[in-house]
């Protein structure tokens, strides 16, 4: 067999085991809520709009704010379902013996780390574009908002759930299932944090402070591609209205679009954790 089809036939079978596992349901389930509640909580602003009088720009706006807080959201269930997705597929099979069993045949390990990578990166990026698509719908018929980029929006939001997985993926080939999700996501939130503190920074003119938020979006561009996201989700006023570049301190609107520099770093950065798995897994014991 080829080492493509190879490829093909694990990222399948990986695909079809992430559908089967429970961690999917709790995803599907939690993307429901989700749902549901902000359908409701946009019907409620629409009527609260229509009562108090505001204007269509207004109205607009903070639907704008609203949904950038609710992508978050979706944005970190899909971290939570990638995250303990990408242990048990690896570094579970290696524990329980299955790898073994695959790996005996003259199949490569890096054939097997990059067909699971590309299964478990069809799903996460799956759910996104569908999740946040219906989300977008939602906004739509509730309060008739349409994001100016949202094709844009929900690419990079794909890329985010792309990079936190390959990041999952390589703690798998190092630590326990479990531990590498919970360590992936805490890192996950941690860089949120550090891009808050350093947003914070820029706004009072603190440069160490806004540092921190840089430096943890080159160390993992998850935060970073999350405010492009944003911008490409927020209505185009929505800077001017709430007061200009100083609104970086504000968690959920994205203050400029992403260069194509960063972008190409992100595509750097995965290709570079995604090799130091496969030399990691290359060496591992089975």
């Amino acid at each position: 067999m080829s080492t493509s089809r190879t490829v093909l036939t694990i990222a399948a079978l990986t695909l079809r085991e992430a559908s089967r596992r429970r961690v999917v349901l709790a995803v599907a389930g939690l993307t429901v809520v989700l749902l549901a509640l902000s359908g409701w909580g946009f019907s409620r602003l629409a009527a609260e709009a229509g009562e108090s009088g505001l204007t269509s720009g207004e109205a607009r706006l903070t639907a704008s704010i609203v949904l950038n807080l609710v992508m978050f959201g979706f944005s970190l269930i899909a971290a939570l379902g990638t995250a303990f997705l990408a242990g048990p597929t690896l570094s579970g099979e290696t524990e329980s013996g299955i790898a073994l069993a695959v790996l005996a045949r003259p199949v490569r390990r890096p054939a097997v780390l990059l067909g699971k990578w590309l299964g478990l990166v069809t799903f996460g990026t799956g759910f996104v574009v569908v999740a946040g698509l219906a989300q977008c719908l939602v906004v739509l018929v509730t309060v008739d908002y349409w994001p100016p980029q949202p094709a844009v929006a929900l690419a990079l939001l794909a890329a985010q759930t792309v990079v936190l997985l390959t990041l999952a993926l390589l703690l798998s080939t190092l630590i326990s299932p479990m531990a590498s999700g919970v360590v992936a996501v805490g890192i996950f939130g941690a860089t949120w944090i550090a891009g808050v503190v350093g947003g914070i920074g820029s706004s009072l003119g603190n440069d160490a402070v806004a540092r921190v938020g840089t430096v943890s979006r080159m160390l993992l561009p998850t935060d970073g591609l999350w405010r492009g996201a944003m911008h490409a989700f927020q209505d185009p006023s929505a800077l001017v209205q709430m007061g200009g570049d100083e609104v970086g301190a504000f968690p959920f609107l994205g203050v400029a679009p992403l260069s194509p520099g960063y972008l190409a770093w992100a595509a750097v950065w995965v290709a570079l954790v995604w090799a130091v798995a496969a030399a990691s897994f290359q060496r591992k014991d089975l």
